[in-house]
This record gives structure tokens, C-alpha cells and sequence, in this order.
């Protein structure tokens, strides 16, 4: 359904620092800068980027927003969790756990980025 997702940020070394670490965990390769200095990390399903936005502005979250990364399982939440909040990120929401709901059992994971963007890690579970 997405091409890319991309987020602000108002400091790019400790954006990339954390998302290198937190999407390390879900064994995507550290991101390359392009040459107007956004971050961005490329798989096969889509891109995830990081940029300072263009119009000279603050960046800012959404209130409300959340993006979302599939993991194949709870350990690999919770190490996306660890990695985050080692690397610059805040645990927000719940801790890391099951939670249940209309869309099913998953295990939900959520952080805030250096800039707080709410970013979730997400295992489906059978």
C-alpha cells in the first residue's frame, strides 16, 4: 500500500544513530544519506526516510500519528525496544506486551524517536 514513509527531524546524527540501531534489529542495514542530507532505508516491501523538512520549519510530530514495523516475534520487539531506548529513543505508551483488541492478539512495542515521532514495533500473533 506505501511506497515510503518519512519523518522529521531536527537533529539528523541522532536520528540516524537510533533508527541505524533500532532497524538493525530488524536486519535492515544502516541508512545512506542522499545529497541533500536525508537518511533512508531501503527493503524490498518499501522505504523508511528521515529528513529536515523543506520548508526552513521546525520539525514536529503528529499528534495522534504512529508509525508501525512488523517483527517476526516478541523477542524481536523487545529488542527493538532495548535498542531504541539506548540509542536516544523514550519508551512511550505501555511496556513492551500482548495487548488485545478488534484487530487481534499482537504484541506492540512503542518508542519515540530523538524528535518524538511515535514509532511502534508490531508481531501479529496466530
Amino acid at each position: 500500500m506505501f511506497s515510503h514513509v518519512m519523518v522529521g527531524s531536527n537533529d539528523m546524527d541522532a536520528s540516524k544513530k537510533f533508527y541505524d540501531a533500532v532497524l538493525g534489529t530488524l536486519g535492515i542495514g544502516p541508512g545512506f544519506l542522499d545529497d541533500k542530507g536525508r537518511i533512508f532505508y531501503a527493503t524490498a516491501t518499501g522505504v523508511f526516510a528521515v529528513t529536515t523538512p523543506i520548508n526552513g520549519q521546525p520539525a514536529s510530530v503528529a499528534n495522534g500519528g504512529t508509525i508501525g514495523f512488523l517483527v517476526p516475534n516478541p523477542a524481536a520487539a523487545d529488542a527493538w525496544h532495548a535498542a531504541g531506548i539506548a540509542n536516544g529513543g523514550t519508551t512511550c505508551e505501555d511496556p513492551p506486551g500482548v495487548r488485545e483488541g478488534g484487530l487481534g492478539k499482537m504484541y506492540l512495542a512503542y518508542l519515540r524517536d530523538p524528535s518524538g515521532n511515535k514509532i511502534c514495533a508490531l508481531h501479529r500473533m496466530g
